[in-house]
């Protein structure tokens, strides 16, 4: 492992080297945040998690800014609430889609949003759809099928409320449509301006439909609570800051990790069992995000794009 690694860094430049670490580092934060949503058991409303979430990441995220020194609403304001309000819908649907699908067949529709982030990255911001980063895609994807395994992929696939699918997709789509964003507003923007309006619009968002539902969290609901905002805060930090130095399809199809992790804090913390379909689906996995951290931009290449691969 440790001479595959070092064959890896020496394809990367630093700076490459670097985003792709940092993209790892997200997905561990985010596989953590779920484990900390799961173990809330579900007695609070959706919209109380993203508002607690949102009100930490935004206190985390006004302090770092007043220390740097650095003013909070940057340049590109239309795109900046955009990428908060895409960022908003996203989070949104994909907890209502788990509330009406299984965990399996809503996990497995949100992680189309890779295939889905190189489709749009080329068609808005002009990034190559490149042969190897696409097969990261694909082998991620079978992946993650593998590892979730969901009983629905036989006869009873007809058996899956379409409304509940369809507001699955869109909330994959909504996550492509934000990362893509996120790459574009990282040329201008500093990460931390970035991360700053997704909290920003999810608060005023997330506070009406509270109204009459609210619960008073427990003692132990406040401890997961705070991780879920202290881990989200991190995961947004290292996502914006991977996105600026790498495309976005090879960023995304990075984060197919995450599933590898969170299939071990389930074993773990769980006791979820594990099978031999799901070690081969991690495989998968692993090997996708290896193909990914192999994958090199073009040297002609500095505005962001990638070259051939």
């Amino acid at each position: 492992m440790a001479s595959l690694l070092k064959a890896l860094r020496g394809r990367q430049s630093d700076a490459e080297w670097r985003a792709c670490g940092l993209l790892v580092a997200c997905a561990l934060a985010f596989s953590l945040m779920t484990v900390c949503v799961k173990h809330l058991g579900g007695r609070l409303p959706v919209a109380e998690i993203v508002l607690v979430r949102s009100v930490i990441s935004l206190a985390i995220t006004l302090a770092m800014l007043q220390q740097a020194q650095i003013s909070p609403w940057g340049h590109q304001h239309p795109l900046l609430m955009l990428r908060g309000a895409l960022g908003t819908g996203a989070l949104l649907l994909f907890f209502e889609a788990l509330a009406r699908l299984p965990l399996a067949a809503a996990t497995l529709i949100q992680y189309t949003y890779p295939t889905l982030t190189a489709l749009t990255a080329w068609l808005l911001l002009g990034e190559p759809l490149r042969k190897r980063i696409g097969l990261a895609v694909l082998l991620g994807w079978l992946g993650v099928t593998l590892v979730v395994q969901p009983e629905w992929m036989g006869e009873t696939v007809r058996n899956l409320p379409v409304l509940a699918v369809l507001i699955g997709l869109g909330g994959a789509l909504l996550t492509a449509l934000s990362y893509v964003s996120v790459r574009r507003l990282s040329v201008r923007e500093h990460p931390l301006v970035i991360v700053f309006y997704f909290p920003f619009i999810s608060v005023p968002v997330a506070l009406p439909l509270l109204w009459g539902q609210g619960v008073w969290p427990t003692l132990t609901e406040w401890f997961w609570l705070i991780g879920v905002g202290l881990l989200t805060q991190l995961g947004q930090v290292w996502l914006t800051e991977g996105l600026a130095a790498l495309p976005a399809a090879r960023a995304t199809s990075i984060n197919y990790v995450q599933v590898v992790f969170a299939t071990l804090w389930g074993v773990l913390w769980f006791a979820e069992p594990i099978t031999g379909t799901v070690v081969i689906g991690a495989g998968c996995v692993l090997a996708a995000t290896l193909i990914s951290l192999s994958a090199r931009k073009s040297r002609s290449v500095q505005d962001g794009s990638s070259g051939k691969g």
